[in-house]
């Protein structure tokens, strides 16, 4: 077994921007920066290692990155492969996209719209609103550095990607000789490193070469370099126009090395150093002109000048600068011993915690690889692509894609990667206020659906995909949210006219819709899902009304900190209040839609009518009740399976319903071969890397959330990690957080405030007895209880405070079941009007039950349950509707039974149990219907021989009514919370009735 296998965590504790809070110890030589090779750093369990090479698989190849350049490393023993990108090598090249036809036909799609005409609609926009091309222009590959060896066998062979220096590397012996390759990208040098090492002299000896399918040349401009020189490809009609250059350059200890033709050749050397840079012409999205021969050259010439472990070393710091500021420990099991590949393919049948951990971190590991001051956004991709042809190009998909990218920034204490999408919303400023003025006729500035590096902002790839007008609008939140983290009011400055331009665009084209009288979007769409047949076109879908909500509540409280633009201010907020709100349709779940329409594909990958959810805060448990159970029902409507990037947002979503099993089963189902490829990239299929910061975020998520003004630390802690640290988390607010858990309850919280004032902290933690303190001097800090598990302390910038204690207390009681009963289910054979048990008039027969041995108050016993019937006379309320509820329960016992049915169909959904020492046990609670039966497979509690119909009619059909049984952690019970099927019951509407809830022992 490779030593990788052995070695321990090591837990981060870098000081960086954010800082962390518990600083643990670096090896001696992390700490001095050391060069060593990466066997004797403890990176341990901070790496994806394999004892396979890539081959020729490229989802098998490692991923290293600057923010600029990329690298697929393959760790191939005789023939290396680098496949290498430049993050503004783009097909095409400057071009204004706009269709001057879709100002002149946008009254009439409109109107199409309003009179439900969706299809001549579509139609309409794919003749008038589409840009010029229709498409949009992709993100393409370099090229390839190989590296060929000797050929032979090989053994001991050992593959990895330290995530702790960025640095991947390949042992393995042949012929008797120990050979080591080390490959990273340098942000500070802007070159790529690769290092060959043997452990007997003379022994190296390949050669180099470049390829690629774009239009280029190879040459060697010196005796001991090689260059690739061409130009990005052809598309839509776009002639490419980003020059490129690539050099190889070597140096030797020992042995010797030459170049010709393009060839690099070293021979007999002892040591081998190899830099590659990379220089573009691209400027800007108008610029192509820049002098890229000069810019690889001088990048390659000054890094020349540092010996190989000075690169290193100011590699490393740099690195550990960012990734050091947040630790993670989850606790490990034996699984984690085994090879990333295998550890994935058994991520499912494995208990392997440490597995969330390094996935959370792979994901951080991607944003500072793929995102830094200066470079272009983390694309559909980030900066690594094979091919001239990507899937959906590797451009910015802004309707979900884009925005998640960006959701671990904040939270992970990555802010400084964030700022590459700040300077895309302030480009798409630009070139969105012509396509607003040329197609909509509109002020501000517009962006649709998708952009890339030519920042084009008008209508692409068919109406059904593109005809979304709140892809700027999305964006220009993040310039909010961003604030909320930093307090930077510089920041909000300079980025608060992108705001105030995408927020008049609206001003500027929300129209009045006839009916309800709210003002919509028109046309828009639900992202790429379908109402009706092959139609997604309409006004005012749900989700960009909660865009708009944020972007709008936004821009008021910038201009109010900014202290400019009060008449825009007053209209903003005037406007926001005539949106349409977030409605909860007939099935109980968020309309997606301004009318009460069912989705086209019941488990779409988009829950965009979430975003209120998650992203955003307008959805909350405490905030809106009522809509944070339909929300439950929305994901459970939509289901659990979806594309990679979709499970991620629903790991989000399950963190944000505060259910962190569920989110955790979200994490298994993307941990494995079917959504994560053998290098941990996230797979739609195919590649796409959102849904591995998406997950990043979703973990930080059910540690640590803050959407709502105050600290909510463990807000979805999964049974699956009961003991664990983090530190080093951000939360809005400007605060750094570190957390401790044992048994599934915080027993240590650590907050360092950027700014004076006063923090809520939220948490079991805060229910019993807990001290607060400053760490400097152990001063107490001046507390306030607000709420039974809610505090607020008074702080002082910049410094540590300490929470400790042993929170007990579940959680407000909840009232018993009676109260919550809402239906009649059972009639007088005499008297059938008088209840309405399945919505439709149909009810149970009270001499039916009679003659099962059932009536009013009496005990029905099953599988060692003891349940009391309903004390309810024929005609009343005597069973609640499963809609979320929480029902007080009390008592110990192994087994927690319910007596229920359903009507309209079988039902199912997610129910809770909540002890007494607050922590919280998930089920599904399922049912069959009660016509007919018993069926089979479900255990019948009561059977009836017959139900009643309106007008005294008899029908004979069995009816029944089931048991269901849970099992119990055997210690005290608190309540119970009911899934959220239905709010009543309705014809042709899944509906669960509840009948009695009782303890068994």
């Amino acid at each position: 077994m490779s030593d990788l296998t052995r070695r321990q965590t090591l837990k981060i504790g870098a000081a960086g921007a954010g800082g962390t809070l518990l600083p643990l110890p670096w090896t001696a030589a992390a700490r001095a920066g050391s060069a060593a090779p990466p066997q004797v750093l403890a990176a341990g369990d901070l790496a994806l290692w394999y004892d396979k090479a890539a081959g020729t698989d490229w989802l098998r190849a490692l991923p290293i990155g600057n923010g600029r350049l990329g690298a697929m490393v393959f760790g191939n023993v005789d023939t290396e492969r680098l496949q290498l990108n430049e993050d503004t090598v783009w097909a095409g090249g400057p071009h204004d996209p706009s269709n001057s036809r879709g100002r002149g036909a946008l009254a009439e799609i409109r109107r199409l719209v309003f009179a439900n005409q969706w299809t001549q609609a579509q139609n309409l926009v794919n003749q008038n609103m589409l840009g010029n091309p229709v498409g949009q222009l992709a993100y393409q590959t370099v090229g390839n550095l190989r590296l060929t060896f000797p050929s032979g066998s090989a053994s001991q062979y050992n593959r990895q990607l330290d995530l702790t220096t960025a640095t991947t590397s390949v042992t393995y012996v042949q012929n008797g000789v120990r050979f080591q390759r080390e490959v990273f990208a340098s942000a500070p040098d802007q070159v790529i490193a690769i290092r060959l090492t043997a452990d007997r002299t003379g022994s190296i000896s390949f050669t180099a070469t470049f390829d690629s399918p774009q239009r280029t040349s190879v040459s060697s401009p010196d005796g001991t370099t090689i260059a690739l020189d061409g130009v990005s490809g052809n598309q839509e009609g776009v002639t490419g126009a980003v020059r490129f250059l690539t050099l190889a350059n070597a140096t030797v200890s020992g042995g010797t090395v030459t170049s010709s033709g393009g060839t690099l050749r070293v021979s007999g050397a002892n040591s081998v150093t190899l830099l590659v840079s990379i220089g573009s012409s691209y400027v800007n999205y108008r610029n192509v002109g820049g002098d890229y021969q000069g810019i690889a050259r001088g990048h390659l010439t000054a890094a020349r000048a540092s010996s190989y472990d000075q690169l290193r070393a100011r590699h490393v710091a740099d690195y550990q600068a960012l990734f050091g500021r947040v630790s993670l420990d989850l606790g490990r099991t034996a699984a984690a011993d085994q090879p990333t590949d295998v550890r994935i393919s058994q991520h499912n049948n494995v208990n392997d915690p440490q597995f969330s951990a390094l996935l959370f971190q792979f994901g951080r590991y991607l944003l500072i690889s793929s995102s830094r001051p200066g470079t272009q956004p983390a694309n559909l991709q980030g900066i690594w692509n094979d091919s001239l042809t990507p899937s959906w190009d590797s451009k910015y998909t802004i309707n979900a894609n884009l925005p998640m990218n960006y959701w671990p920034a904040n939270t992970t204490n990555l802010s400084e990667c964030h700022a590459p999408v700040f300077d895309l919303i302030r480009d798409l400023a630009v070139a969105g206020a012509r396509t607003a003025q040329v197609q909509y006729g509109a002020g501000g500035w517009v962006t649709h659906h998708n952009t890339d590096a030519w920042r084009a902002t008008s209508v692409v790839d068919g109406a059904f995909w593109g005809m979304w007008q709140t892809g700027g609008a999305w964006l220009a939140t993040l310039i909010w949210d961003h604030y909320l983290f930093t307090g930077d009011v510089e920041f909000l400055r300079a980025n608060y006219p992108a705001m105030k331009g995408a927020a008049q665009f609206f001003l500027d084209t929300l129209v009045t819709e006839p009916s309800l009288g709210y003002l919509v979007t028109n046309p828009s769409n639900s992202p790429e899902i379908g109402h009706h047949a092959d139609a997604s076109i309409c006004a005012g879908p749900t989700m960009d009304n909660q865009i708009l909500r944020d972007l709008f509540d936004g821009c008021a409280r910038a201009s109010e900190i900014l202290n400019v633009d009060a008449t825009f201010r007053a209209q903003v907020r005037a406007t926001r209040d005539r949106l349409a709100p977030n409605r909860i349709g007939s099935r109980g779940n968020i309309m997606e839609w301004l009318y009460d329409w069912v989705e086209t594909e019941r488990n779409h990958r988009h829950v965009s009518h979430l975003y209120g959810l998650a992203p955003s805060n307008q959805i909350t448990k405490r905030g809106t009740p009522q809509l944070f159970e339909a929300a439950r029902r929305t994901l459970e409507i939509r289901g659990d399976d979806g594309t990679g990037w979709s499970l991620a947002w629903k790991i989000n979503f399950w963190a944000r319903m505060e259910e962190g099993k569920r989110a955790h089963d979200l994490i298994r189902f993307l941990a494995t071969p079917a959504r994560l490829a053998p290098n941990m990239f996230d797979l739609h299929p195919p590649f796409q890397i959102d849904g591995n910061f998406g997950a990043t975020a979703g973990i930080a998520e059910m540690l640590l959330q803050s959407h709502i003004g105050e600290l909510h630390i463990l807000p979805a802690l999964p049974p699956a990690w009961p003991s664990g640290q983090v530190s080093g988390l951000r939360a809005r607010g400007g605060h750094t957080v570190g957390i401790t858990w044992s048994n599934g309850q915080a027993t240590e919280v650590l907050v360092r405030p950027d700014r004076a004032g006063t923090v809520r902290l939220r948490g079991r933690l805060f229910t019993g007895n807990h001290t607060v303190v400053d760490t400097a001097d152990g001063t107490p800090a001046r507390t306030t209880r607000i709420e039974n598990d809610l505090i607020e302390v008074t702080v002082a910038a910049g410094r540590t405070y300490r929470v400790t204690g042993s929170g007990s207390d579940p959680g407000p009681t909840a009232p018993p079941l009676e109260q919550s009963f809402t239906n009649a289910s059972t009639t007088n054979d005499t008297n059938t009007g008088a209840g309405n048990f399945d919505g439709a008039g149909a009810t149970l027969s009270a001499q039916a039950l009679a003659q099962a041995g059932v009536t009013p108050g009496s005990t029905v016993s099953r599988n060692g349950v003891n349940f009391r019937w309903p004390n309810v006379a024929p005609g009343g309320a005597d069973n609640a509707i499963a809609s979320g509820q929480s029902i007080g329960v009390s008592g110990t016992g192994r087994t927690l039974g319910f007596l229920t049915t359903g009507t309209y169909g079988a039902v199912s959904g997610t129910a809770a149990v909540v002890y007494a020492d607050g922590t919280r046990q998930t089920f599904t609670l399922s049912t069959p219907d009660w016509y007919g039966g018993p069926h089979s497979g479900a255990t019948a509690a009561i059977v009836m021989a017959y139900q009643n119909r309106p007008g005294n009619q008899r029908h004979n059909v069995s009816a029944c009514v089931y048991y269901v049984g849970v099992a119990l952690q055997n210690k005290p019970v608190a309540r119970v919370e009911l899934p959220n099927i239905s709010a009543r019951p309705a014809a042709n509407v899944p509906t669960m009735h509840i009948f009695a809830i009782a303890i068994g022992a």
